[in-house]
């Protein structure tokens, strides 16, 4: 079965800086990392794809080769053909702890003695982010046996594969590369008598829902942390790290904590001044207007942005007017606006025989 193309792999343009090819990486790492996609094969392939696209691309003189002789040209180059999530770990761990806050080690490997992190992802309303709420996620995760405490077994032997060393080599063209054993996890030694309820692993693998507390302030990529929600191991559980995603809304614009709509005004209170009744994201609010207001002008209004997610001090809301023409007038009306008009010196259009 013939490859991809590598750049078509994390869609990105032949021309992507390296920060461009990290951030499409990132996205797919995070889309297809085996701790989301549990027992789902394809995802799988697509998670070594993508690791072998990026370590292509993200190397200046393993992508120049790729450039000029496609997949041909890193033959001998010392690139890796991902066989083995546990080999992507091994290779890319500092940079999933970059991207994540946390290594993304293989669930369940007994290399760590801590239980796996986890992640996941949640989407919340445009409201919800504002005022804060409380979602909830669905996940399967591997936790502790309670048939055998979590030992896995009883009665442990040297391991007859890696010889207790807990780790076996791999070559990658001209480059050997050691990897934790599979037959003992990287242990060294396997058990005389695994348990019959988790064969062996020390933990089972459970559906759970788990309530999620989003604070006011969240934006998305968010990153929060559920401590201890993540898989088991035999030093504790990992952690969970919830990532938000904040659905748009139409009537208003995000910077940092500030927000920006626009409010509507009619013609006779632009001129004269007044008041208007704006909907903000805190509620029904009046918004005064000065006299002679034009359209593009912005009143602010101080503290009803977001919160921030440290110091909790709100931004503000910036209103820009728009002053409404309309379209339509009675005949009084059109009197007294030429009445004006005849007053102030302007010269109006006369209505015609068909007006």
């Amino acid at each position: 079965m013939s490859k991809r193309d590598f750049y078509h792999v994390l869609g990105v343009s032949r021309e992507a800086d390296p920060e461009g090819i990290k951030k499409a990486y990132r996205e797919a790492a995070l889309k297809y990392h085996p701790d989301r996609n549990q027992g789902d094969k394809q995802a799988e392939e697509a998670f070594k794809e993508a690791s072998e696209a990026y370590e292509a691309l993200s190397d200046p003189a393993k992508r120049q080769r790729y450039d000029q002789f496609g997949h041909a040209g890193l033959e001998g180059t010392g690139f890796h053909h991902f066989t083995d999530v546990e080999d992507i770990f091994a290779s890319f761990g500092d940079l999933f702890d970059d991207f994540f806050g946390f290594g993304g080690g293989r669930r369940g490997s007994r290399t760590t003695r801590r239980g796996a992190d986890l992640a996941a992802e949640v989407i919340v309303t445009f409201e919800e982010a504002y005022h804060g709420a409380s979602s909830t996620v669905e996940m399967a995760r591997r936790e502790r046996c309670e048939a055998c405490r979590g030992s896995g077994g009883s009665g442990r032997k040297s391991c007859g594969r890696c010889h207790g060393s807990g780790q076996v080599g791999r070559s990658h063209g001209f480059i050997m590369i050691a990897t934790a054993c599979e037959a003992c996890r990287g242990e060294g030694s396997v058990l005389v008598n695994p348990c019959r309820e988790c064969r062996g692993e020390g933990s089972v693998r459970r559906n759970r829902r788990l309530s999620v507390k989003v604070p006011a302030g969240v934006d998305s990529g968010t990153r929060l942390l559920l401590a201890g929600e993540g898989e088991a191991g035999q030093e504790g559980p990992g952690d969970l790290y919830v990532f938000i995603q904040v659905q748009p809304d139409r009537r208003f614009a995000r910077e940092g904590d500030n927000l920006f709509m626009e409010v509507p005004v009619p013609m006779v209170t632009a001129v004269l001044g007044g008041e208007v009744t704006a909907e903000t994201p805190a509620g029904v609010r009046q918004v005064k207007v000065p006299r002679g207001t034009e359209t593009g002008e912005s009143l602010v209004l101080e503290g009803l942005g977001f919160p921030h997610l440290r110091t909790k001090r709100r931004g503000d809301l910036i209103c820009r007017l728009v002053v409404k023409i309309p379209k339509q007038l009675t005949k009084r009306q059109e009197e007294l606006m030429r009445e004006m008009a005849g007053i102030s010196g302007e010269k109006t259009r006369k209505k015609g025989f068909f007006s």
